[in-house]
């Protein structure tokens, strides 16, 4: 009885691991333009469970406290010509797909004061995503993060499954395409 149990669970861990599989080969069938820069891994990949500061200074969280939905991780600096011109489609994206199921988490890097922040997100008519900082750089070390931008998709799990390295058009058809099949994956 101990072994058919066994079987029975190894099984069902095997078919749920290659339908995971599956459906991360479909979202690779979604990307187009800008969109395939967007390396898909093997495998989840643990993330950092380093403090970031919340806007305003209002305390600290950490990756974890996102779990239980996919969210789209970008890495930005003030100072980041193409993090500019690429904010207001995670932007657009946060607006469209935002909720439950998908949230978009965007993080200044590095030495970016909270006014020169402001300031960015108010010339770039950001409004709906969150301005807080990894100051000393400690999320974006431990994940691997060099250059900017740097974009990360974690699972409901807070595993990365896929990172696009520069800007992309996040606006595009092929964008919201590979975060609506996530995000409909994720209420099966």
């Amino acid at each position: 009885m101990k072994k058919f149990f066994a079987a029975l669970v190894y099984t069902a861990l095997t078919f749920g691991a290659n339908a995971a599989l599956a459906d991360m080969s479909a979202i690779a069938d979604l990307r187009e333009g800008d969109m395939k820069k967007l390396v898909i891994h093997p495998a989840p990949v643990e993330t950092s469970d380093a403090a970031y500061v919340l806007a305003d200074g209002a305390g600290e969280a950490s990756l974890a406290d996102h779990r239980g939905k996919y969210v789209l991780l970008n890495f930005w600096a003030t100072w980041c010509a193409p993090c500019r011109k690429e904010m207001p489609m995670l932007s657009e994206l946060q607006t469209e797909f935002g909720g439950d199921t998908f949230e978009v988490l965007t993080l200044a890097t590095g030495r970016n004061s909270p006014a020169g922040i402001v300031k960015f997100f108010e010339e770039t008519g950001i409004d709906n995503l969150p301005r807080h900082q990894d100051p000393k750089q400690a999320i974006a070390r431990e994940m691997g993060v060099f250059g900017l931008p740097i974009t990360v998709i974690l699972n409901p799990d807070g595993e990365e499954i896929a990172r696009l390295r520069g800007d992309a058009d996040w606006a595009s058809d092929s964008a919201k395409a590979i975060i609506a099949a996530l995000t409909t994956q994720s209420t099966h």
